[in-house]
């Protein structure tokens, strides 16, 4: 039976979509429909999400400190909340969720105008701009993690974990088997979704390093931005060495799930990922994140055994191999790591953020939702 409409509300990358993703699932099988606000950004996602609608709404972000670029900017978020505020008054939502990223302040900044109750999900250990922004506004705020920047608002924070896509749940049955002298190794390194040319350049030139014995037993898979492809695949064609290299895998949670070991950066999604499937890592966040939510993340993961984590600064092509050599001749290493991954991780984050969801858009407040889980 049809319960109403959900809207939920994300910015156009991969990391804010993808939790919004396993949430329109979830609510999808319990009987909501789900439209999705978003930017243009997410064209490369949309066909995957299973929304009724999906609206491409304006938006801009604040960080210029240009005169100009900021009226400019505060003018376009504004013709957002408008045009927000006429798709809300058509679907008439139940409530509103937003996932981080500047194309949320429309849609839920319009949605806190018509009292219609919203939720911001925040996947990092430190709280992003935009949901800074709203949280005051809010009726509820879920954490990935406890949100850092969250705190004054503790009365309505529920840590509910970051919700993982069903094929994420899918490749998280299959278990970690360790790989023994003398078999195939499969070492996975991304960068997020749009790759990382610190690892184009780094990675194979680390591999080069090995001793042959081990590069031979090496079945990489590597995800680089689409101009690094080329030079990637014959860096290692060079070693003789197995290797799958494209700028984005639509598969990426199966892989994920057949690997030994994943060297990534940690965005909130792949370090939830990386923990709900339960394989260890080396986790190197992105150097120039404006609140540095990467390094929280992998500090999270690692002080749970799951992951280590190594600031870019520190990786040299030595070090790289000195590392991975080392875990690929300690295979036992690697399985208590994969444990201690799969332990931190939260499969039923999904579940929990949508009867918070529930809650919210049946007028309960957050000391409500608590009580009935007490």
């Amino acid at each position: 039976m049809a319960k109403g409409v959900i809207l939920l509300a994300a910015g156009g990358t991969g990391g804010h979509l993808f939790p919004a993703e396993a949430l329109a699932h979830e609510l999808i099988e319990r009987g909501w429909k789900v439209h999705l606000a978003t930017d243009r950004r997410a064209e490369r996602y949309s066909g995957q999400f299973p929304a009724a609608d999906i609206h491409a709404i304006a938006s801009a972000t604040l960080g210029s400190k240009n005169p100009v670029a900021v009226i400019s900017a505060f003018w376009k978020i504004w013709q957002g909340v408008r045009e927000a505020g006429r798709i809300i008054a058509r679907i008439k939502p139940e409530a509103v969720v937003g996932f981080g990223g500047y194309p949320t302040l429309p849609p839920l900044y319009a949605a806190t105008r018509r009292r219609v109750p919203t939720l911001i999900h925040e996947q990092n250990a430190v709280m992003g701009r935009a949901n800074k922004a709203l949280a005051s506004r809010v009726d509820a705020i879920a954490g990935g993690f406890l949100p850092e920047g969250a705190s004054a608002d503790g009365a309505k924070t529920v840590t509910t974990g970051n919700p993982v896509r069903p094929h994420v749940l899918e490749a998280a049955k299959t278990p970690y088997v360790v790989s023994n002298e003398g078999e195939p190794f499969r070492f996975l390194v991304f960068g997020g979704s749009q790759g990382a040319q610190f690892f184009s350049d780094a990675v194979p030139a680390a591999i080069a390093l090995l001793p042959r014995d081990l590069r031979k037993r090496l079945l990489i898979t590597q995800q680089a931005r689409a101009e690094d492809v080329a030079r990637v695949k014959a860096a290692y064609a060079e070693l003789g060495v197995d290797v799958q290299v494209s700028p984005f895998f639509t598969d990426m949670a199966a892989r994920m799930g057949a690997a030994h070991l994943v060297m990534s950066r940690s965005g909130a999604s792949t370090v939830s990922e990386i923990a709900v499937i339960g394989r260890p890592a080396l986790l190197v966040p992105y150097p120039h994140a404006l609140d540095h939510d990467q390094a929280a993340n992998a500090a999270a993961l690692a002080a749970a055994g799951g992951a280590e984590l190594h600031p870019q600064s520190t990786l040299s092509a030595e070090r790289i191999a000195e590392l991975v050599g080392g875990l690929i001749k300690d295979p036992s290493r690697l399985a208590t790591m994969a444990a201690a991954a799969r332990s931190a991780g939260k499969p039923n984050a999904a579940r929990l953020l949508a009867d918070l969801t529930e809650a919210i858009a049946s007028g309960k407040t957050v000391s409500d939702y608590r009580r009935t889980r007490a």
